[in-house]
């Protein structure tokens, strides 16, 4: 078993006192994090939008079909969202990581033989479990962490890795081009191992004292500082569970990814839905990726600085809102640029709100358990979108419902959002000193 990470100690027989003025390894860790989530979310999630045309005309699916498939992925990566977080509470992130890069690229060759609905389905739902040991909740665990203080900070910069991905949307646009759907699973395979296996192996540690080092680089003697608050205490996952707080925020977090990720399976089809050529599609997509990149860090640097993260979460609620009614309203070229701008800064954030809002509230003990166990509720929301938005353009030949429905998510989302707020963190009562 690994040994007990505690924010409040992590100072081993083994750990040195870094060297005064000593560049701190958690800077190089974040940058390999960084380009691995860049790849892993190209090759999936951006990618995702890229295989619905392709699927429909060879196979003749319909594309609530293709969608279907995509959610189904989803459903299943967000089921197994707890026992993955247990593995990295108990195991650690790194060998998650690499166990899951070698099965995903297995996969993706599996993916590549697919001639039948079914198997489309069954072979993105293995793909799904495996796609989330390398992904969100092991990164997002190993980057909390090595870093406390800046937290905000290193999660807004491991965020413009998601948004990198979407510079990966051009590569994987010519893959398909060039040699087919199938062939683009296996290009992802190769991919992921050439990137994944050395940044594992030779980069990668679990916390700062695989190194000799404190969080946030601090010296041996601000550790010790720290060490003399005590370690910091944290809930359990069912601990978590019983708290209107944590309900509050998964609700809001629900609804957040339902009005996300319908936008994002089918961004690039509602784009050439009102005449926008397939290769513009993609370039718009890639843009909307670059401007993320600037909007993620610079939510990262001031969202330390809101004593209630669910209040940041209403100001991106309320960008990402106004962006689908401009949508509604205009689909020509100043509609589209519009929206581009406001959706750039309404989701900036978005990849930093859960693990923000569960490290505030219930501490990092038992974080990846906790991050896992919302992503069950989460789910919902994001296995219901993607299937609603191709349901709703099949029956109407337009996505102008679908719009409308995002939209509406998002603004519920809000109010939840506003509602959490009103609650005190469980982890504060935690903390308060007990009377005597």
């Amino acid at each position: 078993m690994a040994r007990p990470f505690s924010i409040g100690v992590q100072r081993t027989n083994k750990a040195k006192s870094p060297t005064p003025g000593r560049f701190y390894y958690g800077w190089i860790v974040l940058g390999g994090s960084v380009l691995a989530m860049a790849l892993g979310s190209g090759v999936s999630f951006w990618a995702f939008g890229l295989y619905i045309a392709p699927m429909e005309q060879e196979f003749g699916w319909s594309r609530a079909e293709v969608s279907a498939g995509f959610s189904v992925s989803l459903a299943i990566s967000g089921l197994s969202g707890p026992l993955i977080g247990r593995w990295v509470d108990a195991r650690g992130a790194r060998s998650a990581i690499l166990f899951g890069a070698v099965m995903t690229a297995v996969t993706y060759l599996l993916l590549a033989t697919t001639s039948s609905l079914w198997q489309w389905f069954l072979y993105l739902s293995i793909n799904a479990v495996f796609r989330q040991l390398m992904f969100f909740i092991p990164f997002q665990a190993l980057i909390s962490r090595w870093f406390d203080r800046r937290r905000g900070m290193a999660l807004g910069i491991l965020g413009t890795g998601f948004s990198l991905g979407g510079f990966v949307v051009l590569i994987m646009a010519f893959v398909i081009d060039e040699v087919g759907w199938d062939g683009s699973f296996i290009f992802s395979a190769v991919a992921v191992l050439v990137l994944f296996l050395p940044l594992t192996i030779f980069v990668l540690r679990n916390d700062p004292s695989e190194v000799g080092a404190f969080i946030d680089g601090e010296s041996h003697e601000e550790a010790e500082e720290r060490s003399r608050a005590g370690p910091v205490p944290g809930l359990t996952a069912r601990e978590a569970l019983k708290t209107r707080l944590f309900w509050l925020q998964a609700g809001a977090m629900t609804l957040f990814f339902f009005g996300v990720l319908g936008w994002l399976v089918h961004q690039v089809p509602f784009y050439e839905s009102v005449g926008v050529d397939r290769g513009v599609a993609a370039m718009l997509v890639t843009i909307m990726a670059a401007g993320g990149i600037f909007a993620r860090l610079a939510f990262g640097f001031f969202v330390d600085r809101f004593e209630r993260v669910e209040i940041a979460a209403m100001g991106l609620l309320t960008f990402l809102t106004t962006a689908f009614v401009v949508l509604l309203i205009n689909s020509t070229a100043p509609g589209i640029t519009i929206f581009l701008m406001l959706w750039i800064v309404g989701s900036g954030g978005g990849p930093l709100l859960e693990p923000l809002l569960l490290t505030r509230s219930f501490g990092l003990k038992h974080f990846a358990t906790i991050l896992g166990t919302m992503g069950v509720v989460v789910t919902i929301g994001i296995v219901l979108s993607p299937t609603l938005t191709g349901l709703i353009f099949d029956s109407t030949g337009s996505y102008d419902l679908a719009l409308a429905m995002l939209a509406a998510a998002l603004a519920a989302a809000f109010v939840l959002f506003y509602f959490a707020s009103r609650l005190p963190h469980p982890l504060d009562a935690l903390k308060a000193p007990k009377p005597t």
